[in-house]
């Protein structure tokens, strides 16, 4: 009875946790080179495809999946980030923003 128990609060802090460590985020539409702009100067790993382009980091300046845009050709990019953030642009869904100290 314990293990059935303890399954059904880790699937259930699962169920309510899971969305707070990654958000998809609707950004506006953006071309190959500012994408590959945007990834450089956040020291990602760009890439493009037949359906679209993208990047990806660590969200600490290394090539990474943490820290994602999605563009699919001529339609608005996706960033996927990890935390309650809010980007409204590649550059801040790209990197965590500055501690404050």
């Amino acid at each position: 009875m314990r293990n059935v128990t303890a399954a059904l609060i880790v699937v259930g802090m699962l169920g309510c946790c899971g969305s707070a460590l990654a958000n998809d985020i609707t950004l506006p539409k953006y071309s190959a080179d500012q994408v590959k702009d945007a990834c450089t100067k956040a020291g990602g790993s760009f890439s493009q495809y037949a359906e679209g382009y993208g990047c990806g980091t660590d969200c600490h300046g290394k090539p990474g999946t943490d820290c994602t845009v999605d563009c699919k050709t001529g339609q608005r990019c996706t960033a996927q980030v990890i935390g309650g953030r809010r980007p409204r642009d590649i550059a801040s869904a790209l990197q965590l923003p500055a501690r404050k100290h």
